[in-house]
């Protein structure tokens, strides 16, 4: 190895001297001729930095040599690894208890164990590494020791194992010679290329061949049993007609001994005695079983050929009636069998017939019970309908001969009462004024319910004015509202509706004076929904409210839910006249009540498009549609104005929120509809067939359900309706989304003023 200007093996003293020695020497030189000390202090220069690049391609070659002795060690130990895992693997596959062998991507043979082609000795000593699968296949075809199938040469059955080569995975089974079976398995390996198992199998097919004649026979017995344990006779015949099997029953129900049944006897020896002793119920039915029972490879010379050509490759089933004497009856039932055989079964069923025959006379029998039964009851309802028609008149007669003293009485009670100073005769006489008063609504009732059930009511549908209509109202019901200290206010609209103005005052009448009547507290709303066609009119009241199973006795005669309520009150007419005027008047009825919260009685009527208000008829509405608020109490605080005439679809996952919020709109007279999810929602505005007016919707209802998509979609349906979006994310996309969508963003906690205040913008403004 080349020494430097400076050998490290020296001391510090000596190396430094020498470095001394030879700086002194270059100055020197560089003094005595600068060109001659330039360019051997050049070639000083770069015979440093040469011997430093000699040393640094030392360092590298040292380092190389020894990476490549460490590969070669680890080669070496690959190798032999490699070597141990290839004797492994041969004693492995030689272990193995079926022949193995292992083909190459290239379908040549790469290794085999001992036992690989052990079952053909002819071919054996040929199956060798390097023997390509063609090769291989074509050798076993021509085995002595493969059994071909019969009809299949060797070349035939090469094609068709070659064919199967190319399927990823193939099983199969080959007979070989003396009765022994082997299953070949072949697989494809990851590189393509394939593994070929062979199992002796002989001992398995031996089983399943002794197993499957056990089965048959165990099949048979069970068969035979089956047979004998039917109630009906059967008799199973070959494709040529031939007797097969039969059970007891079949002798019995024939009346033929058993001795005459025998294996191969032709169906036309039992055939004939049946024609013998049993009549056919159809005349041509004993030919077509002739033409049924025919065989098929055999037909009957006196059949048309074109009729055996043109017959069902499979006979349909076949099916009649005997009779034996008086009254055995037999159902005969024929059905052909996959293997061109047929079953025929016998079913005795006189007690059938005997029982449809009792029960057709007895039909007869009651048909013309039921015949004098009906002529009986429609005397009795002609009976029934005059007499009513005859208390109808009298009803109607009555109450108008009664109305007129009862006129006169109520006059002279009042005159007497300006007159009696006020003591104890004054009230006396008050109370038999409320009475005359009970009882002239009592006689009036009566005489609406009479008309309407008569039949006879007259209809005379015209235009009304539906806000006059309920201001006269209003002032006629106030009083009896103040008396209770009940809120009674309306909400009018500017509409005209078609109906009969006398049955729809009287049908409003009686649904806001019953709603005054039950009402101890809060008070009553009429208000005014206009929809496209109709208009719907709603009473709303604080009251008890009507339980589910009262809600169909509440509209019967004299009938009424309140004890307590004194016979001055009423007498439970009220709701019966309403449902009868409309029905007369086709106005739907509907009722929505929950106890203890209040009762909704509604009824929808048809709107009258063809005429407008005039401008002094809203300026009177306008004026008078205020709320009026009891006698004697303060006005309510405008915070707490109910905000009617709003329909507010909720729909929000957690029951607790939609719970809350629930309440909190229906306490500021909001209809809500309180839902889970969108499906929800759809599925309750498709029952009851209402377009809401506002949604309220959470902005998270599930993995698979976003509020804003939803509002999207009810908009796409219903048209575009306001909404507000409900969300605990504050994040700006939030918003973002909530604007896009058009709805106004509530995020979690919900302020309830900043909801009334949204939902109080959206009232329609007082007319």
């Amino acid at each position: 190895m080349t020494q430097g200007l400076i050998d490290p093996r020296n001391s510090l003293e000596r190396q430094n001297e020498k470095l001394l020695k030879i700086t002194a020497t270059l100055m020197r030189r560089v003094e005595q001729n600068t060109d001659a000390s330039g360019l051997a202090y050049a070639q000083f220069e770069r015979a440093v930095l040469l011997e430093e690049e000699i040393r640094s391609r030392t360092r590298d070659l040292e380092r190389t040599l020894d990476l490549l002795n460490l590969s070669n060690a680890k080669l070496a130990e690959a190798n032999r690894e490699t070597e141990a895992a290839r004797a492994n693997l041969a004693d492995a596959i030689e272990t193995v208890q079926e022949g193995f062998a292992l083909f190459n991507p290239q379908d040549v043979l790469v290794m085999c164990n001992s036992r690989f082609g052990m079952h053909m000795p002819d071919i054996h000593a040929r199956l060798r590494p390097g023997l390509a699968f063609e090769a291989y296949v074509n050798l076993v075809s021509g085995s002595s020791a493969l059994s071909l199938p019969a009809g299949t040469t060797a070349a035939e059955w090469a094609a068709r194992r070659l064919a199967r080569h190319q399927d990823r995975s193939v099983m199969f089974n080959v007979r070989m010679t003396g009765n022994r079976w082997l299953q070949v398995s072949e697989h494809r390996t990851s590189d393509s290329g394939t593994v070929i198992l062979q199992t002796d199998v002989t001992d398995i097919m031996r089983l399943q061949h002794q197993e499957r004649e056990r089965i048959l026979d165990d099949q048979a017995r069970l068969i035979r049993a089956t047979l004998e344990h039917l109630n009906q006779g059967v008799c199973i015949f070959d494709q040529q007609a031939r007797l097969v099997g039969w059970n007891r029953l079949m002798g019995e129900l024939l009346s033929i001994p058993i001795s005459r049944f025998r294996i191969g006897s032709r169906f036309e020896r039992i055939f004939e005695h049946l024609r013998a002793e049993f009549t056919f119920e159809q005349a041509d039915m004993a030919d077509q079983v002739t033409l049924w029972t025919r065989p098929k490879a055999d037909p009957a010379p006196d059949i048309p050929s074109e009729r055996i050509r043109s017959g069902p490759a499979i006979r349909a089933p076949l099916s009649f009636d005997v009779q034996q004497g008086m009254t055995r009856v037999l159902t005969v039932f024929m059905q052909e069998m996959p293997d061109g055989g047929f079953v025929i079964s016998f079913t005795d069923v006189t007690a059938e017939r005997t029982a449809a025959r009792a029960m057709s006379e007895a039909r007869d029998t009651l048909e013309q019970r039921v015949l004098d039964r009906t002529l009986e009851l429609e005397d009795a309802l002609q009976a029934a309908e005059r007499a009513n028609a005859s208390k109808s008149r009298f009803v109607a007669a009555a109450s108008h001969d009664l109305l007129q003293p009862l006129s006169a009485a109520k006059l002279f009670v009042a005159a007497l009462q300006s007159e009696l100073p006020t003591g104890g005769s004054r009230e006396t006489l008050n109370k038999a004024a409320n009475a005359l008063d009970s009882v002239e609504t009592l006689v009036s009732a009566l005489l609406d319910i009479s008309r309407l059930d008569s039949g006879r009511a007259t209809r005379h549908v015209t235009s009304v004015d539906l806000d006059d209509l309920l201001l006269q109202l209003h002032d006629e019901l106030r009083p009896m509202a103040d008396a209770k200290g009940l809120s009674f206010r309306l909400r009018l609209s500017q509409t005209r509706v078609l109906s009969d103005v006398t049955y729809l005052r009287r049908i409003l009448q009686n649904l806001i004076s019953n709603a005054l009547r039950y009402t101890s507290r809060g008070g009553v709303l009429v208000g005014i929904r206009p929809r496209r066609d109709t208009v719907r009119v709603e009473i709303w009241d604080t009251g008890t409210g009507i339980p589910d199973e009262d809600r169909t006795l509440i509209f019967a005669e004299f009938q009424r839910l309140n004890a307590t309520v004194s016979a001055a009150d009423g007498m439970g007419l009220g709701l019966a006249i309403v449902e009868r005027a409309c029905g007369l008047l086709g106005h739907p009825l509907t009722l929505r009540s929950r106890v203890g919260r209040g009762t909704v009685f509604a009824v929808d009527l048809p709107r009258d498009t063809a005429r407008l208000h005039q401008s002094h008829q809203s300026e009177l509405s306008g004026a008078r549609m205020a709320e009026v608020a009891p006698s004697g109490t303060a006005s309510p605080d405008p915070a707490a104005v109910p905000l009617g005439q709003l329909i507010a679809l909720l729909i929000v996952t957690d029951p607790d929120l939609r719970h809350a919020l629930t309440l909190t709109m229906e306490q500021w007279g909001i209809d809500v509809l309180p839902c889970a999810s969108e499906e929800d929602a759809r599925a309750l505005l498709t029952e009851i067939d209402v377009t809401p007016d506002v949604l309220v919707i959470d902005l998270q209802l599930g993995a698979d359900q976003n509020g804003a998509e939803v509002i999207t979609r009810l908009n796409r349906d219903l048209g575009a309706l306001p909404a507000c979006l409900i969300s605990a994310d504050r994040r700006p996309q939030v918003a973002r989304l909530a604007q896009n969508t058009g709805a106004r963003l509530f995020t979690k906690p919900i302020q309830p003023e900043q909801l009334r205040s949204f939902l109080d913008d959206l009232r329609q403004p007082p007319q």
